[in-house]
């Protein structure tokens, strides 16, 4: 087993995952953010590698892209940025980011470097599940990575338990159809979606994420799944010139 699924698996319940863009605010702050949020009680990360078209993403991560890609940021520069990760960081770490920047890297060449550096899995939102499979999984098994794959409102069920045996984390419980950044509503349709995925006793936990961005929307979705994944209302959160301190007043609602 990865970290990832050792933590699952040690801690069922009440998981904080935290989203961040990769040299966002600036460029070398990749490690330090990692750093600060381990201490102030995230349970996994994950990190986004910048791209030019985020399609799923709302206006403040895209913006967060723009400036990392602006300010230089490449796979290439990330890599280099966590080679020292497992040194200063014990927490699982995810990468995720879009298919097209994996693809341009090489994917043997991505999962390599992922295992190199202690990345324990990967988030692609728009990998076809059938390429990942048929193309990619094997490669991604070689090197210890875990795939995590995206569930909506719209997803069938027969998708859904193909995903269920896909997986071996977690899956990604998308809160809305909306992209990153909207806020969440626990109620409504939303709840009935919730309870929906929890009454098909899926085999692989899951987290809910998109919309999640204060103490009493992450308590609410930990109602329904084994955590929450926040990232829109971080990466607004953060604060170039005070780095550490912005990033404890945002953690300190949930871990305070």
């Amino acid at each position: 087993m990865n970290r990832l699924q050792k933590l699952f698996e040690k801690k069922p319940t009440g998981l904080l995952s935290i989203y961040y863009t990769a040299g966002y605010p600036n460029l070398n702050d990749t490690l330090t953010i990692a750093e600060t949020l381990e201490k102030c009680g995230a349970d996994f990360l994950e990190i986004g590698f910048p791209y030019s078209d985020p399609v799923a993403d709302g206006p403040v991560i895209q913006a967060s892209s723009k400036q990392a890609l602006d300010s230089g940021m490449t796979l290439s520069v990330l890599f280099d940025q966590l080679k020292d990760l497992r040194k200063q960081v014990k927490i699982p770490i995810l990468l995720m980011g879009y298919v097209n920047v994996m693809l341009q890297y090489g994917v043997e060449s991505f999962c390599e470097k992922c295992k190199e550096v202690g990345v324990d899995g990967c988030i692609i939102p728009d990998l076809p599940m059938y390429e990942y499979e048929e193309m990619y999984r094997s490669t991604f098994e070689k090197y210890g990575l875990s795939n995590i794959f995206l569930v909506t409102p719209q997803t069938s069920e027969e998708r859904i338990r193909k995903i269920d045996g896909l997986s071996n984390a977690f899956i990604y419980l998308v809160s809305s159809s909306a992209t990153t950044g909207s806020n969440l509503s626990v109620s409504g349709s939303a709840s009935a979606y919730f309870e929906r995925i929890s009454k098909m006793n899926l085999q692989t936990p899951v987290m809910i994420g998109f919309g999640i961005s204060d103490k009493a929307t992450y308590q609410a979705a930990c109602n329904f799944a084994s955590g929450a994944i926040i990232g829109s209302a971080f990466v607004k959160a953060l604060d170039q010139n005070n780095l550490d301190q912005s990033i404890q007043n945002f953690m300190v609602q949930f871990k305070g």
